[in-house]
């Protein structure tokens, strides 16, 4: 299985967000801290698009808004491709949100993606493979809306209950379809409350912090490359000394005994 990071206040903990932890005070804007013992899982970005509307005239009118994501993204170590990315969408001026999943390729489209929230009780019940009282469990359904080189989205409209759900549940997990069979992404709810409900982070830092860590990602990979090519050079002079030396210790081909007369 490869291995994973989620990027969320522990990936801004480090790099760019390290100097945080010194400050007595934090300065607005900046991520929450994580300790050990209560990891969050969750970062909020709000960055600023351009929009279209009308002004107290009807006059149609350019201006910035917050786009802003409370996500859950978890990237593959290896390779810097998404896992598994959640997030809760909140533009200003509109009142509706929506809760949005990315899962990898590969997923069959009609049959949509399922979002179950677990609480506590339940998600401690699951880890130690004991059964729980399905009849309790409120799946929510999304609809793929399209995929690209990254993964394949889906949405929904959140409902109260869905994000009172979130905001007091222990763990989300997200079940995808794929022609071998059901596949399901854990994610864990620590934190989710609170940075939603918190400021979000200076972008500036955020992007600092994933490019900093897409950088490592790309040396890991370089320096893979680079010794796999070495062993596979070093193979590849152990097999030429192996068919020299073979060559040389051959013992010769015997005769072949001529047919007897009749």
């Amino acid at each position: 299985m490869a291995a994973s990071l989620a990027i969320g206040v522990s990936m801004l903990s480090s790099g760019a967000m390290a100097q945080a932890k010194k400050d007595k005070a934090p300065e607005k804007g900046a991520a929450p801290q994580a300790d050990a013992q209560n990891q969050v899982y969750w970062v909020k970005v709000c960055p600023k698009v351009a929009a279209v509307g009308k002004n107290k005239e009807g006059k149609e009118e350019k201006k910035e808004i917050n786009f802003c994501l409370t996500q859950h993204e978890r990237i593959d170590s290896n390779t810097g491709m998404p896992i598994i990315t959640a997030a809760v969408r909140q533009v200003e001026g509109e009142d509706k949100q929506f809760f949005a999943v990315m899962v990898p390729l590969g997923v069959l489209l009609p049959p949509g993606m399922l979002s179950v929230v677990y609480t506590k009780d339940e998600w401690e019940k699951l880890q130690k493979n004991e059964k729980i009282d399905e009849a309790k469990v409120k799946p929510v359904r999304l609809a793929y809306g399209f995929c690209h080189s990254a993964g394949c989205e889906a949405d929904v409209e959140i409902t109260p209950e869905f994000l009172a759900q979130l905001k007091a549940g222990a763990a989300l997990e997200i079940r995808a379809m794929t022609p071998n069979g059901p596949v399901g992404f854990a994610i864990p709810l620590q934190g989710f409350d609170t940075t939603y409900a918190g400021q979000p982070v200076d972008m500036q830092k955020f992007q600092d912090a994933r490019r900093d860590l897409m950088q490592q990602i790309a040396q890991r990979q370089q320096q893979y490359l680079q010794e796999m090519k070495k062993q596979n050079e070093e193979l590849q002079k152990m097999q030429g000394m192996d068919a020299i030396k073979g060559g040389k210790d051959a013992p010769p081909a015997a005769k072949e005994k001529a047919a007897p007369k009749k």
